[in-house]
């Protein structure tokens, strides 16, 4: 059985592909070998959060993570998913119906606005004092009330923004009904 040697000043793989420098000196020949080193490659992932992860980010979001975070921690606690062209496309129809309930909660909020800037003022009616004072005061839950009691509407208190109100007169109070749009309606205190 022929064996055959090779040897690496010999191999026409490293001589044609220039990792070998031939260098003449007197005469011999002598051969050096250069070593190329790639970089290390980037070992990460495309996920997912499931969960809001105070260190990374939110429900929702795509992160690169390194593997090993991943590999370790996210994937056996149940936090991230790997990205896949079809989990991209589920991304994107579940943001687009989120972005269109949103449109549309804020187009019923300022329709509702608009009724309750052209009814007029409301009437509220208190026991009066000396000149124009009045006994107690006018709060939100009273305004509830009447928008409840006039309009059919029911408002949760907390969205309303009343000024002070111990005196008889015209008052104008805020309805906050959502994060962009408030309605402004007017109220008007008499005394019996």
């Amino acid at each position: 059985m022929a064996s055959t040697s090779l040897s690496w000043t010999s191999s026409s793989f490293l001589q044609n592909h220039s990792f070998v420098k031939k260098m003449n000196t007197d005469n011999n020949t002598t051969s050096i070998l250069t070593v190329v080193a790639q970089k290390k490659a980037k070992k990460t992932r495309k996920v997912i959060l499931k969960d809001d992860f105070t260190a990374l980010g939110k429900k929702g979001q795509l992160m690169d993570v390194k593997a090993g975070f991943y590999r370790n921690y996210l994937l056996p606690m149940g936090m991230a998913q790997i990205v896949t062209p079809s989990l991209l496309k589920e991304m994107k129809t579940e943001d687009e119906r989120i972005e269109a309930e949103k449109k549309r909660v804020k187009e019923e909020a300022q329709q509702l606005a608009m009724i309750f800037e052209t009814v007029g003022a409301f009437k509220v009616k208190r026991k009066g004092g000396k000149g124009k004072q009045i006994f107690g005061s006018v709060t939100a839950q009273d305004l509830v009330d009447i928008i409840k009691a006039q309009l059919q509407r029911d408002v949760d208190k907390r969205i309303v923004s009343l000024p002070e109100i111990r005196e008889t007169g015209e008052y104008i109070a805020e309805l906050k009904l959502h994060p962009e749009v408030t309605a402004r309606v007017r109220l008007t205190v008499f005394a019996n």
